[in-house]
């Protein structure tokens, strides 16, 4: 079912970065990504960059790292954690 779903969210990814242009002119321009990403092409940069981490989503979802890692941080006594040393008294 991962795969499945995967494979589905890498389409969309793609149709986002491929179809930049064309969200640009249904869904207008972003004013915070016309600001900061650049001048007359910040809005189609961040279309761009929302798709390849679709992408890279996906390809987690895919191999099992993006569970594992959402389990790393907000699991209690993961692994991951570093133990603090207990101090003998004061």
């Amino acid at each position: 079912m991962k795969y499945l779903v995967g494979i589905i969210l890498i389409g969309i990814g793609f149709v986002i970065i491929w179809k930049s242009d064309w969200l640009m002119e249904n869904i207008g321009r972003i004013e915070w990504a016309e600001a900061h990403l650049g001048y007359d092409g910040g809005t189609r940069l961040f279309y761009k960059l929302i798709g390849i981490v679709v992408i890279i989503g996906a390809f987690l979802l895919m191999s099992g790292g993006l569970l594992s890692g959402v389990k790393g941080i907000f699991t209690p006594n993961s692994p991951y954690q570093t133990e603090q040393p207990q101090s003998e008294g004061l």
